[in-house]
């Protein structure tokens, strides 16, 4: 007998953590990860978080033990695992400081080990000419040393401010936003696949 609810409404959507990589005062990124945000939530196939590394205010590492054995001392260590460890993806908006990622991501990335493994991650880079594309080159090395899948259908934003308009909102052209949509389909593809690995 059929209740009367697709299966796709009785689904359990997928984790989606959503992370800045920029700390600093007047930054423009934040501007990006919160349109990309939106367009995770508007697209329906996960539950969607964003993460602002700048108000989660993690120290720069200061765990005594190695990230491998979980023997967490301090409580915003606790808590990052916590969060972390419930994402089934993830989409790093990655900024680019002197040719490669800035450090926030990195202490975020360090400080945790199996929390990170067998997920994929996106990339939404930004910047100037290049769209922030050698950061997020560098950083698919980091993440994958933790046993994360990078996905090629990633994002790059080429001359990104231009799209911020006066209300500091980033409004981008039809195509990126297409781009995004791909993107959101292939994660969650990875994270259905990668689940059996976890």
């Amino acid at each position: 007998m059929k209740s009367g609810v697709n299966e796709s409404d009785q689904r359990i959507m997928n984790s989606l953590k959503i992370i800045t990589s920029s700390t600093r005062p007047g930054r423009k990124g934040i501007a990006v990860a919160k349109w990309i945000t939106d367009q995770a939530v508007q697209n329906g196939r996960f539950n969607v978080q964003l993460l602002d590394l700048a108000k989660i205010g993690l120290p720069f590492m200061d765990e005594p033990n190695h990230p491998r054995l979980r023997q967490y001392q301090h409580e915003h260590t606790k808590k990052w695992s916590a969060v972390i460890d419930s994402a089934d993806a993830f989409i790093i908006v990655l900024s680019e400081y002197n040719f490669g990622f800035s450090a926030p991501i990195k202490n975020a990335l360090d400080y945790l080990y199996h929390e990170w493994r067998y997920k994929p991650v996106a990339f939404i880079s930004y910047g100037g000419i290049s769209g922030g594309l050698r950061s997020a080159q560098m950083l698919k090395q980091v993440v994958t040393s933790l046993n994360m899948m990078p996905l090629a259908e990633s994002v790059s934003i080429p001359f990104f401010s231009k799209y911020i308009n006066s209300e500091e909102e980033f409004v981008p052209e039809e195509p990126l936003t297409k781009s995004v949509q791909t993107m959101l389909a292939e994660l969650e593809r990875w994270s259905e696949t990668l689940k059996k690995m976890r």
